[in-house]
């Protein structure tokens, strides 16, 4: 999900800080410049008449894999809507809205039909498109039947039709954190659990990622010695300049957080494939 900005009214003002208190992010008052401001966020809630946002949007969108997601809600919190970028970031936000009560309504043509898409298989993989313009044909077959998801190990070469979206792994960073003197075969099976969550291995790992205030933890020291990635400690400066999209312990020593900020500090793309996840001493957070 990223960044979200949420663009309100000051008469919803209510309705916005409700939504930021479930999803994080920031409140932007409406004005002319309010969607130019937000088109640096990577997602936009907007309390709000359709009509409104899209005569907004509308001079400003330039493509659909850069454009963030616009997703509609009404001052009542009834209704979520996807408008832009529902493959993107967008349903799944708006499904996340259901949390406070409030009903998706989800349009894309796959997701409409309890159907995958391209785009999620390849979020749910931590990968990219290689090969954008692949979707639009691959996504229609999608609707009438399942297609294969095949994975190759090269060396290869491998020449593909228009109808076969390429996914290409990104590096993944695994953020951690433990409780004081976790041992390292705790640190070593949450990693592969957290793993297997994503249908990822060690392999798709760039590497791991924890708070500075971990630093002389030897548990997590040792773990990501035995899976030989590096693991790197995100200064502390850092970790608060970072929104936890989940509620941290680590609030009580001053930090927004441990396994998410770090992990979300040291990716590529600053999007959680998996928000934190427990497993007993230890928990784990992954991004790309």
């Amino acid at each position: 999900m990223g960044k979200v900005a949420i663009i309100t009214f000051p008469r919803n003002l209510a309705a916005a800080e409700k939504i930021r208190e479930f999803t994080g992010g920031d409140i932007i008052i409406y004005s002319k410049d309010a969607f130019r401001q937000a088109f640096e966020y990577d997602s936009i809630i907007a309390i709000m008449a359709a009509g409104i946002a899209v005569r907004s949007i509308a001079p400003i969108i330039s493509d659909k894999w850069e454009d963030p997601a616009v997703v509609i809600v009404d001052s009542g919190l009834n209704f979520a809507i996807p408008l832009l970028g529902g493959h993107r970031g967008g349903n799944e936000l708006a499904e996340k809205l259901a949390g406070l009560g409030m009903i998706p309504v989800v349009t894309t043509a796959t997701e409409a039909m309890g159907k995958e898409s391209v785009e999620s298989i390849s979020q749910s993989l931590g990968s990219r498109i290689v090969n954008r313009g692949s979707t639009k044909n691959v996504n229609m077959a999608l609707l009438d039947k399942d297609v294969d998801v095949l994975c190759i190990k090269g060396p290869k070469i491998v020449l593909v039709d228009d109808d076969v979206s390429v996914l290409k792994r990104e590096g993944i960073v695994v953020g951690i954190g433990a409780n004081r003197g976790v041992r390292s075969i705790e640190v070593i099976d949450a990693i592969r659990s957290a793993l297997s969550e994503i249908n990822a291995g060690i392999k798709d790992v760039k590497c791991f990622a924890s708070a500075m205030i971990k630093e002389k933890e030897q548990g997590m020291i040792e773990a990501a010695a035995s899976f030989g990635k590096d693991l790197k400690f995100v200064p502390h400066e850092l970790i608060n300049s970072i929104r936890a999209p989940t509620p941290s312990k680590a609030a009580a020593l001053g930090l927004n957080g441990v396994c998410e900020p770090a992990a979300l500090a040291l990716s590529e793309n600053k999007k959680l494939l998996l928000e934190k996840r427990i497993y007993g001493n230890v928990t784990i957070a992954i991004a790309r």
